[in-house]
């Protein structure tokens, strides 16, 4: 296979198919990733002191889940 096509594959076929630029696609992806680790803190300090973020949590992951799944089924991507 040739080096340009395996380019194409890995690095720019799925953020185009959801709209962005291979970057465009990895700074959100990072963001995600931040969002993702903060909902993981919180819910670990939760699992140690149970009054901590009761809810913080699950609202985070409702958010990028709207986010990712909901908005985007929005535009049509």
């Amino acid at each position: 296979m040739r080096r340009s096509v395996v380019i194409q594959r890995v690095f720019v076929n799925h953020p185009a198919s959801v709209g962005e630029t291979y970057r465009e696609h990895q700074l959100v992806a990072w963001g995600f990733a931040g969002k993702l680790m903060k909902a993981a803190v919180m819910c670990f300090l939760h699992g140690l002191v149970p009054c901590l973020f009761c809810h913080s949590a699950s609202q985070s992951i409702g958010e990028l889940h709207d986010r990712m799944v909901v908005n985007r089924n929005q535009t049509g991507t």
